[in-house]
């Protein structure tokens, strides 16, 4: 999994449409191998973020779950701590 997009899943509050829209730009520049696509390939590129933004905002409003919502900065932290802890900073 590319590791710039991040969970989005049962966040109070919600994913935001900006978060969404930076997830499906980070894979379809993963899957396109490129983070700029040239002007012919321009349109293309556009037409995919817009398919897998869509594609996400839709599972992540079908998605259910019990599980008590995350709290982002806790998420955050974790995460930083586990930077900390892989690269001994």
């Amino acid at each position: 999994m590319c590791r710039n997009i991040r969970v989005l899943h049962n966040f109070e509050p919600p994913a935001t449409s900006d978060e969404v829209q930076a997830a499906a730009l980070q894979y379809v520049r993963k899957v396109g191998g490129s983070t700029k696509p040239s002007a012919v390939n321009q349109a293309a590129f556009d037409k995919a973020v817009a398919a897998v933004a869509a594609a996400t905002q839709e599972l992540l409003d079908a998605l259910v779950t019990t599980a008590p919502p995350k709290d982002r900065e806790v998420e955050a932290a974790k995460a930083k701590a586990r930077s900390a802890e892989r690269y001994g900073r």
